[in-house]
């Protein structure tokens, strides 16, 4: 299978650009699904990709994730010169030695409390599991029938916001999410503008919390669906496998330009 003709125009024009910035979801984008996150890597040929657009010139590449920050570098396998944005832009890391933490000592006692409080009602569902974050916590429910993890979404949202009613709630897919600063991806693509100045940028993700990212995209900017779901982005393609092949028609389209350092 190709780059539909018109996600391949679109690209055309973007590689033209000066300085321009790739910045992708991870779960469900780069890396198919699993059901346990830990496990979770990029398809090769997207792995491959990302390294050949690294070192062309003008081209900066991101992630940008739900995951904390420190899960998305191991999962991801890239090195410290690659940027970051985890916990959905609230933990932020340019390179090695310029990381930008997510909270604050304050913080981290709503965020044992919450887990304290859901801990227990998460037991009493087979499957479903809590995952610490540094800002927050979130249920997962992947391996729960679709009328218990609907109970027990509704169950957890109640308990959390009766402890703390100042927490941010994010739905997603098969996840409930309480966090206690409230950032989203979009506020993560906007840092990375600011700090690279790029003139376009690419983006794509599937979950639902990727649509902050869409909103914020610019006219010349590219946004691309990954699914059938409802999205704000121009552009869709069907899987991870498909994201491998854009990027690779990224750099091949970069390449061709002879674009000096």
């Amino acid at each position: 299978m190709t780059v539909p003709p018109d996600l391949l125009a679109a690209l055309t024009r973007f590689v033209e650009y000066e300085r321009i910035l790739i910045a992708l979801d991870f779960d469900g984008t780069l890396a198919p699904e699993v059901d346990d996150p830990a496990r979770a890597r990029a398809l090769p040929a997207a792995h491959e990709a990302l390294l050949c657009l690294r070192e062309l010139p003008g081209v900066t590449i991101a992630l940008i994730s739900g995951r904390a920050l420190e899960s998305l570098a191991a999962a991801s396998e890239f090195s410290g010169d690659v940027p970051l944005v985890g916990s959905h832009g609230l933990e932020v890391r340019f390179d090695a030695r310029d990381a930008h933490p997510a909270i604050d000592a304050a913080d981290r006692d709503r965020v044992r409390a919450l887990q304290s409080r859901l801990e227990p009602l998460i037991a009493t569902t087979p499957a479903a599991w809590l995952e610490l974050k540094p800002a927050g916590v979130a249920v997962h429910t992947r391996l729960v029938d679709a009328p218990a993890a609907s109970v027990l979404h509704d169950a957890v949202t109640a308990a959390a916001l009766e402890l703390d009613e100042a927490l941010t709630v994010r739905e997603g897919k098969n996840v409930v999410e309480f966090s206690v600063r409230d950032a989203t991806k979009g506020d993560g693509l906007r840092a990375l503008r600011a700090r690279f100045g790029p003139n376009a940028v690419l983006f794509a993700g599937d979950d639902v919390t990727d649509e902050d990212v869409f909103a914020a995209l610019e006219p010349h900017d590219v946004g691309i669906k990954v699914g059938a779901a409802a999205t704000r982005a121009d552009y869709r393609v069907a899987d991870p496998a498909a994201i491998a092949r854009v990027l690779h028609s990224v750099c091949t389209l970069r390449q061709s330009l002879g674009i000096a350092q």
